[in-house]
């Protein structure tokens, strides 16, 4: 079993996921991450044994009082703050799975990519039916960066994500799968592109899988997607005050949250209690209180609220927007560790997904914090 993190290391990943961090050597380690969907601008570093996705290439980061060394002999990287010492930490080493290629040429790392240490990652679908408008499309998102950069494709499929999956696993030991995707319709809403994706990889190597989609329009596809291998399933809110989720995501934002809720409800049994989860962004004007109100509600329906720190992206109409400050977060992880417990809900129970990951939040730290009871 792995040593408890401290205190210092809990509040460390807080400061570096709302500060980021200037990199001595930027190609050190596992690439770090410009645009696309998920923990984009991102680079993955390790800290007394917990992998972290922290900022690198934000204002916020250019600015940060922390910076990391290049790496020395023995791959540690010292980190100052202010040109003090503060710790050490590591990079992950770059993925073997990376140097291979389809036989139609196409890079591994252009179909899936390495998030935290252990995790492969995909969006299937690179595009999405609000990104093209500016009134629809979520002010946060990046996901047509990385495809405009040509440093993705735009559509993966089933037989790509099988051969990239079956190789991570085999040369790096990757241990779950997250399969996202933009939205492509207003029906299924990506269900059944993560239903074909998720059988064809479960065909080729036994590796748990979290699918993320926005609310399918019939509770049938949960039973659909579980049946062709999806172990977890990821709806993310994001945003949870309805007057934000308007001006932020205004596309988005049609489907309302009691429909979000509705269907944790019909998830849940078909999943399992804490195999549904969502993602929830902190820092872009939901309160603490409304923050933690939600997941009270989300626990007592078996969803895992995994609540990040919102980063801003580059080239994005909230890139401006100042990430939340580490008290802040503090003050809703620390409760809501506690609601997870008390709920019997637990990142490390999850099969896969973001949540069982944790590298995006200082969350499942907190959980590690928490005492451990005693038998009764």
């Amino acid at each position: 079993m792995p040593p408890k993190p401290s205190t210092l290391t809990a509040s460390m990943i807080a400061d570096l996921q709302s500060h980021g961090i200037r990199l001595a050597d930027p190609k050190a380690g596992v690439a770090s991450r410009r645009g696309g969907a998920g923990p984009s601008d991102h680079k993955a570093m390790t800290i007394d044994g917990i992998t972290v996705m922290v900022p690198v290439h934000t204002a916020t980061a250019f600015d940060s009082p922390f910076k990391a060394s290049a790496p020395a002999a023995d791959g540690s990287v010292e980190v100052t703050c202010d040109g003090r010492s503060v710790g050490t930490l590591s990079f992950p080493p770059r993925p073997r799975f990376y140097d291979l290629q389809t036989a139609e040429g196409v890079p591994y790392s252009h179909i899936a990519t390495l998030h935290g240490r252990d995790v492969l990652a995909t969006t299937i679908l690179q595009t999405c039916i609000r990104y093209q408008s500016r009134t629809k499309t979520c002010q946060f998102c990046a996901i047509g960066q990385s495809l405009a950069a040509g440093r993705t494709v735009a559509h993966k499929t089933p037989a790509q994500l099988a051969e990239v999956a079956k190789a991570a696993v085999a040369l790096d030991g990757v241990r779950h799968m997250v399969m996202t995707t933009g939205t492509p319709n207003a029906t299924d809403r990506g269900a059944a592109v993560l239903c074909d994706s998720a059988a064809a990889v479960k065909a080729a190597v036994a590796l748990p899988i979290q699918g993320q989609c926005e609310p399918p329009n019939d509770d049938v596809w949960f039973t659909r997607m579980r049946d062709a291998g999806i172990d977890t399933l990821g709806m993310h809110l994001e945003v949870v005050t309805p007057a934000l989720r308007q001006r932020i995501m205004p596309g988005k934002a049609s489907v309302p949250i009691e429909r979000y809720m509705t269907a944790f409800e019909a998830a849940v049994p078909v999943f399992g209690r804490g195999q549904v989860s969502t993602y929830i962004l902190a820092g872009l004007g939901d309160t603490r209180e409304t923050l933690l109100d939600i997941s009270a509600r989300l626990i007592a329906l078996g969803v895992y609220p995994f609540i990040v720190p919102f980063v801003p992206i580059s080239g994005t109409p909230l890139e401006d927007h100042p990430s939340p400050d580490p008290a802040f977060m503090a003050s809703v992880l620390q409760p809501l560790a506690q609601m997870l417990r008390d709920g019997g809900l637990a990142a490390e129970s999850v099969k896969a997904g973001c949540a069982r990951c944790g590298a995006c939040s200082a969350l499942s730290t907190f959980e590690k914090l928490l005492p451990v009871r005693e038998a009764a």
